[in-house]
This record gives structure tokens, sequence and C-alpha cells, in this order.
């Protein structure tokens, strides 16, 4: 029998007695010790029911598994206690409330998103500055005034709930529209009939579909119905909805198999509808991020038409854009830094494709047709690129950004002679610009007043070596001339995973973080998809620990350069980035003197019998395979929690409405570190009901989560202990 490395007492009596919090014995009533004088009784105790199991060959004994079961009346006592205690230590954390007022006067302003253009009509989300959410606009022409459609901050008393845009008719008449509670993942769908002579006499139609998560929801071209893409626990399933009838009776369109192939829980499908109406474009992913991406297309002009493979089977990833009957497709198939072909739907041989825009040395990370022009956005060492070529493939320019930053690519209509795009940097405020493809003219369409001088903040990248000599990219943005002697508060974030690219993006956290003086660093670990897929695959799987190398491998460079040290140096990282603040705590707590842990993934061993975990197990694998059972093991932040760890100053956070990491992780794991620290530092749960994955609460419950963060954050790295 394999012992694992935490072997964790077989013999549950002799566990109970060994696990058990010191506290709950009453034999150990240390204080704890926060930053700048705050004191604390030892955290609240947590019973201990130990369920041990033998893994293939590992026996493992999990103490806290009653806290997985969220809704249970212990589990949710404990939280309250928790949370009661977190309160405790936040009301002596003497910043914090000019934390709230400095992030009121940064996030308070008005802001917009991206427009959606409809023969002279724009849809966006805008929220006023006194707002707590943002709603629905509608303008008349590009300078035209702002009329609202759909009032977000009514929806709800708490107005905790939000809004998003789903879909346009192609003639602007009709909207769909999500609502979505809280931070959940999940939905409803609601659609308005716009008068755009008179908006005084829009009216919603009785059509909605029930709360879900949703894929693709897309307006027939006749405008009688939707297609939409909805998970169920089978898997995903596309459907039609024809207004006026029950959603009971919807039509099964795509989702249980294809070509004698089943589909099942792991393969996410996404409906579109292409911009010229003539197809619906049905893309089948293969687990999360994608090893495999099929492109299917009914044709919408042949109400009989089957449906027709495009690509199947290639194990790469395909993203397409529809250009007549052609698909222009971004693809890393002979790629890895991605091409982009051009795919007849007439005739889609793989041998057939042309090759518009050959792989190069940087990572192509998006693709869109406007106006004719086809627009592909990059990075270059993690720096946003967008280069413009005709349809046959011969680069005519590029869009030029301001400075060192993060656009998005150009959004717009295939026969629009403009698009849209945002511009932000870690000390610019995002800014949407209207763009000119014939002349390649910029103008600002909207710019959000922020209180923040740009003019004395700077921006730059450096180069470290990991452990294994792999030359990593990070960030650093501070005020100019801020202090390098070793002492200055260092904030830094990663995530390094699922093929996400860390760009230098506006945060007003990190710009209140430099408002004080502080450095804030952002390194761009393997497992991201900054340099392609290479780069993610050097940190998925067995590999993983790569990421948590070169993680370490930035705080000892912002150490060893004197940027800071390591009781200055707080970190922060939310879900995979969860993973990585486990990881941290676990392998290096020395390196940190506090962390911040976001609704994160910390039980490797069970992560997928949660939610929709099961879908994760595409990038780190799972413990049901023996092979990979024995590298999660290894690196699992729950089952490597080692009883006498000195752990740093820990905030873990998660809340009910996380519906695609089970809170479970954060309160297994409060349990665990209260347990075994041999610090005096606090180890607390910050946990709302309504805080999730997705975004979606008001900005005065953001604006609220946000400074308990940093209130813990530079507290515990400021000050004495």
């Amino acid at each position: 029998m394999i012992k694992a490395s935490l072997a964790r007492i077989t013999t549950t009596s002799l566990f109970a007695l060994l696990w058990l919090p010191l506290s709950a014995f009453g034999g150990d009533n240390r204080e704890v010790r926060g930053g700048n004088g705050i004191t604390l009784p030892p955290p609240p105790a947590t019973e201990v029911k130990p369920v041990t199991e033998d893994i293939r060959g590992t026996t493992l004994t999990d103490p806290y598994r009653w806290l997985e079961d969220g809704k249970s009346p212990e589990t949710r006592a404990w939280i309250a206690k928790q949370m009661q205690y977190t309160e405790d230590y936040l009301s002596q954390v003497k910043i914090r409330p000019q934390i709230v007022s400095d992030l009121t006067k940064l996030e308070r302003v008005e802001s917009y998103t991206i427009p959606i253009e409809r023969r002279g009509i724009y849809l966006f989300k805008k929220r006023l500055a006194d707002e707590n959410q943002a709603s629905i606009y509608l303008r008349l022409g590009l300078h035209g005034a702002d009329e609202l459609l759909v009032d977000a901050n009514k929806l709800s008393a708490d107005q905790n709930t939000s809004v998003q845009i789903d879909n346009v008719s192609n003639d602007g008449s009709l909207l769909v529209y999500g609502v979505r509670s809280g931070g959940a993942d999940e939905q409803s769908v609601r659609i308005l009939e716009i008068d755009k002579r008179d908006t005084a006499k829009n009216r919603e139609l009785p059509d909605s579909l029930p709360t879900a998560r949703y894929s693709g929801i897309q307006l027939s071209p006749d405008k009688k119905g939707l297609y939409y893409a909805r998970f169920d626990p089978t898997g995903t399933l596309v459907f039609y909805h024809r207004f006026g009838s029950p959603t009971a009776n919807d039509e099964l369109v795509f989702g249980k198999s294809i070509g004698g192939e089943t589909l099942g829980p792991m393969e996410l499908i996404g409906a579109e509808i292409t911009e010229n109406e003539r197809y619906l474009l049905l893309t089948v992913i293969h687990g999360v991020p994608p090893k495999r991406v099929d492109i299917y297309a009914k044709d919408l002009r042949q109400p009989d038409a089957p449906i027709r493979s495009i690509i199947h089977g290639i194990d790469n990833r395909f993203r397409p854009v529809n250009e007549g009957d052609d698909l222009y497709v971004m693809t890393d198939y002979q790629a890895p830094n991605y091409r982009v072909v051009k795919v007849s739907m007439a005739d889609p041989d793989p041998q057939r494709w042309t090759s518009i825009v050959p792989e190069g040395q940087d990572v192509i990370s998006g693709i869109s047709i406007v106006g004719g022009k086809l627009f592909v956005t990059g990075l270059h060492n993690v720096v946003t690129e967008t280069r413009i070529f005709t349809l046959d493939g011969h680069e005519t320019g590029e869009i030029e950004y301001p400075t060192l930053g993060a656009a998005t690519g150009l959004y717009g209509r295939e026969d629009s002679k403009e698009g849209f795009y945002s511009f932000e940097s870690f000390i610019i405020p995002p800014t949407i610009y209207s763009y000119d493809v014939r002349t390649g003219r910029a103008e600002i369409f909207a710019k959000p007043t922020v209180p923040f001088d740009s003019e004395r903040y700077e921006v730059k990248q450096v180069f470290y070596k990991s452990k294994d000599g792999t030359e990593v990219p990070m960030f650093i943005s501070s005020r100019k001339g801020a202090r390098r002697d070793g002492t200055t508060p260092t904030l830094m974030f990663a995530y390094g995973g699922f093929l996400v690219d860390l760009t230098p993006e506006w945060n007003p956290e990190y710009a209140w973080w430099m408002e004080q003086g502080g450095f804030y660093a952002q390194p761009n670990l393997r497992g991201g998809g900054e340099y392609g897929e290479q780069w993610h695959q050097a940190g998925m799987f067995e590999h993983k620990q790569n990421v948590f190398d070169d993680f370490f491998a930035a705080a000892q460079y912002l150490i060893q350069e004197k940027y800071t040290s390591a009781e200055h140096l707080a970190i922060r990282g939310r879900s995979n980035g969860g993973l990585l603040m486990g990881a941290a705590m676990t392998q290096h707590p020395e390196l940190f003197g506090a962390i911040w842990c976001g609704y994160p993934l910390l039980d490797m061993i069970r992560f997928q019998k949660f939610l929709v975990g099961k879908w994760w197990t595409s990038e780190y694998g799972s413990s049901d395979n023996p092979e990979q059972f024995q590298y999660l093991l290894k690196y699992s932040p729950y089952q490597n929690v080692k009883p006498g760890t000195k752990f740093p100053a820990i905030m873990f956070n998660s809340g009910d409405s996380d519906t695609r990491v089970d809170p479970l992780h954060a309160r297994k794991m409060t349990a665990l570190v209260q347990a075994d620290n041999a610090s005096d530092r606090p180890i607390l749960l910050h946990y709302q009901t309504v805080s999730g994955h997705s975004s979606g609460v008001s900005l005065t419950q953001a604006i609220t989560d946000t400074a308990d963060e940093l209130a813990f954050l530079w507290n515990e790295v400021t000050g004495t202990k």
C-alpha cells in the first residue's frame, strides 16, 4: 500500500484526536495577531468528522467532508460563525473606511460596453455613476442621445440582478437579453420588441426562457423564434423555440449525437446564426479548454436541410467567422501559434482549405471581418497588436494603439463601414473607440472620467527565469519613482491555465494599490495562452507544477530585485488562480505576507464530482485515472496541508452563488488551515450569499467585497505584526 505524501492517520479515533484544532480542546487559547495591532481570539473550532477511504492503494482521510454539504444546518451555522470572525477582523482595520471611499471614487463613474450596431441603431450597456447596475440603452446614430431600454436597477430590491445583451435582430427591432441573479452563471432570457421611433412603445414579448446555463441564444431570421443552446446534466442541447408556444414543446435541433458519435456532458455546444442569416453554425467544444472543436452547419434557406459536418474529428481548435458561403477559421491545426484558413462550406475538405494568414512567431488570439476586411488580433510579448488584411490575405496595415496595453478585437458587421474596440492598460481606464474601416481613423465613443492621473504612473515589462530556466514575462506597474528598497507593499496576481491570456488591463483594485505607493506585479505563467498552445501545454496535466514554479520564481525575482520582501508581498488569485494560491500556501508559505484565495479549486482529488468540475478534467486530469491521481495528489492543496506549518495571513473567499466552482473547496480548506496553522496570523473565510464566479452583483456590493479584500491584504503587508 502506498502512503499519501500527507499521511493522514488511518486509525479514525487517533486521527480525530490528532487533527482537532487545539482550540477545540480548550488547551490553546493563543491570540491571533493581525497587522497593525489587530488581535483576535483563536478561530471558531470546527468539528472533525473524519472520512477515510482507499483510493488506488493510497489511504486518505478527509476531516471535513461534512462541510461539502452547503445546505445543511450545521454547515450554515459554521459559515455564520466564520463570517462573524472575519467581520471581527475587518472591523479593526483602520484603513478600511478610506479604502471604501477611494474605491467609490474610482468605481462610481459612468461606464459603457462596446456597442452592437444594427442599421444605424446602437445598443449597449451603460451604468450611470450613481447606479448599481448597468442597464441596456439604445442610440439612434453614432452621436445620438442615449435612450433607456431595460433598467437593471429596478429588477430586484437589493440590486444584485444584472442584465446582458444576448442577441439583436438584424433590423434592430427585437432585443434578446438575459437576467442573472448575483454571481451565478445561470440566467433567464427575455425578449423586448423595440419601436425605434418611440421607445415608450417598446413592449416585452410574453415568451421567455427559464433560468439555466445557456451558451448561444439566437433569433431566427424570420424573427418567429429562438435557437438556443442549454446545458443539461446529460450534456448541451440545442433547441428551437417558436414564439407563442410553450417551452416544453421546443424542438430539439442538435445535441445528443452526430454521425454516430454520442455527445455528453464533456461536449459543450455553442449556437450562432451567421450575419447573412444563411446558416446556423453549431460549435462543439470537447472539454474546457477544448482539446478538439467540431463545426457543423444547417442551411436555414432550406427548411429541411440536414445538419452538415464542416470540420470534424481533428484534435485541434477552430474558431469560425462566416463570410458569404465561406468560413474564415482561426485554428491551431498544424500551427501552435494559430493561423487563419478559408474553408468552403460547400466543399470543406481540409485538403482544399486556403491559407489566408500563416502562423507566425506571435500567437493569434482573435479574428473578425468588418467592412470587408479581415482584422487579426494577437499578442507580441503579451501586448495587443491588430493587423489588417484583405480577404485574400494581403496585409494592408494595423490599428495603432496609444501605448503598451490591451485591446479587444474589432467588433462590427461584415458590410459596415465602422467597427468598435476597447483599449486599456494597468494605468489607463478602458476607452471605447469607433473605428472607420475605410480611413483607419479612430474616435472616442465612450471614455469614463476616472479620478486617476495616468501620467504619474508607469508600466514596465521584465523577464525572469523560472526553476527550469524558462524565461517568463511579468508586468510591474507603479507610481513613477516608487521606492525599491525591499519594503514597498507589493500585490501580485496570476492565473496560469486554460489558455487564458493575462494582458495589461485596468482594475480599480490595482489602481488603488498603486495610489498608496505600492507595486502591482502580474506574471504570465505557463498554462496560459500568451505564447500559444505549447505555453499552455507546459502548464497542464502532469506539468501543472511548472505553473507554480513560475509563480514562486516571480516572487523571488521581486524580492531579489528589491521591489519588496516576503513580509510585504501580498498575492491574490481566483478560480484556477485560487488553486495557485493553494499551492503557494502549501509549498512556499515563507515567500508571502498575505494571500487572498478567491473562488478556489483546492481539493483536486474530488473536484470533478461537483457542479461542472468534470469539464476541467481536460486541463487537470482526474483522480479517477490512476496515473493522473498520483500527480494530482502530489500538489492538491487540501491533501498537502502539513500540521505545524507557519502560514501567512490568508483570506479564503467564496459564496453561495458560485455555481461553477463549488464553495466547498473554500469551506474545507479554511477549516483545515485554521486547524493546522502554527503561526499567529489570521486565517479567515469571507463568504457572501450573493457572491459567485460570474459578474453581476451590485456595484455597492462589489465595492464592499473589494474593500474587504484590500483592507485585509494591505493591513497584513504593512505595519507591525
